[in-house]
C-alpha cells in the first residue's frame, strides 16, 4: 500500500502537536529512491492538544487540516492549520508552514531533518505557545521493530530542547478485500527534556485570565489548575512523560483511515501536571495524489 508505508517508514502513526507529537503532522517516505512527487491531505480531529504526552490546563479539542508536498529528492513542505473548537476567536486557532529532507543513510537506517515555525495568536492558550521555532533531527532504524531517536529544539521567547526514544511495530490485522489492509502500529516513547516554555505559559495565562476577568489564585497550589511556584527544574534537562500509543489504520491504496488512542504517564519532574496520566484520542483520514 502506497500510502501505508508513506506514513509509516517515518514513524507518522506516533506523530505530535506542532512538533514532536501531534498526529495532524504530515511526514514524507525516508526512500526517496523509490518514491515519485507526490503531495498528501490531511484532516484531524482530538479531543486534546498533545505536547510530548503534556496537556494544557485547561481542555482543548481541536481540528486540523495538513498538507505535504514532497519531491523525489526527499525534500518536503509542510502546512498546517489548528481551529480550537472551544475557541470562537477566528477562523484558524494557529497555523504552521515547515520544511525538511528525509533521506535513507543504509537499507535500514533513515534521516529526517526538518524545520517549522508556528504561527500563534496574542495570547494564544496553547502550552507550547512561547516556543514557536522548531528545528529537529530524527533517525529512524527498521527492522523487526521500528525504532527511533529524535532530537528537537524548540525555541521563540524561551528556549527548550526535548529528546525522544521509541519503538513501534506495525502489524496487520487482516482486510476487508483484496485491495485494502487494516493495521495496527503500537508504539511506545520517553521523553526528556526542559521546560522554560512551561513558566511562560503559565505567566501569559494568568495575564489571558485577568484579562477575561477570571479570579486568579495564588501562585502556589497543583500546576495543572494553571497555578505554580517558579521551579529551578525549568533548567535542567528531566523524564517528562511516558507515551503508549495505539492507532489502527484502514488502509487503501491512495487514502487512509485512522483511530487512535495514546496514553501519556507524566513523571513526578513534568510542571504541568506531575505525575498525572493524559489521554489523547484522535481521529484522521488522510489523502494521497
Amino acid at each position: 500500500m502506497k500510502l501505508l508505508v508513506l506514513l509509516t517508514t517515518t514513524g507518522f502513526l506516533s506523530a505530535h502537536c506542532f512538533g514532536q507529537t501531534d498526529s495532524a503532522e504530515i511526514k514524507p517516505s525516508s526512500d526517496s529512491t523509490k518514491t515519485k512527487a507526490n503531495l498528501t491531505l490531511g484532516l484531524v480531529y482530538s479531543n486534546n492538544a498533545n505536547y510530548y504526552g503534556q496537556r494544557a490546563a485547561e481542555n482543548m479539542p481541536y481540528a486540523a487540516a495538513a498538507a505535504n508536498y514532497r519531491l523525489r529528492s526527499g525534500i518536503y513542505f509542510t502546512g498546517m492549520a489548528y481551529k480550537l473548537l472551544n475557541d470562537t476567536g477566528g477562523l484558524v486557532s494557529a497555523s504552521n508552514l515547515g520544511a525538511g529532507i528525509a533521506f535513507k543513510l543504509s537499507r535500514l537506517l533513515a534521516l529526517d531533518i526538518s524545520y517549522s515555525h508556528t504561527f500563534y495568536p496574542t495570547y494564544s492558550p496553547f502550552l507550547q505557545a512561547a516556543n514557536p521555532d522548531n528545528a529537529s533531527a530524527g533517525f529512524t532504524y527498521t527492522n523487526w521493530l521500528s525504532s527511533n531517536l529524535s532530537v528537537d529544539y524548540a525555541f521563540g521567547k524561551t528556549k527548550d530542547f526535548f529528546v525522544t526514544v521509541g519503538i513501534a511495530k506495525a502489524v496487520n490485522l487482516g482486510s476487508l478485500g483484496q485491495k485494502d489492509i487494516i493495521t495496527i502500529t503500537p508504539a511506545f516513547d520517553i521523553v526528556g527534556g526542559t521546560q522554560h516554555f512551561y513558566q511562560t505559559y503559565i505567566t501569559e495565562k494568568r495575564l489571558r485570565d485577568s484579562l477575561l476577568g477570571v479570579l486568579l489564585p495564588p501562585l502556589t497550589g497543583d500546576p495543572s489548575t494553571g497555578a505554580s511556584t517558579t521551579t529551578t527544574t525549568s533548567t535542567e534537562v528531566n523524564l517528562l512523560s511516558y507515551n503508549f500509543k495505539f492507532p489502527i489504520a484502514y488502509n487503501r491504496a491512495n487514502y487512509m483511515l485512522e483511530a487512535a488512542y495514546q496514553l501519556s504517564i507524566l513523571s513526578r519532574k513534568a510542571e504541568s501536571a506531575a505525575g498525572k496520566a493524559n489521554s489523547f484520542v484522535s481521529f484522521s483520514f488522510y489523502y494521497q495524489f
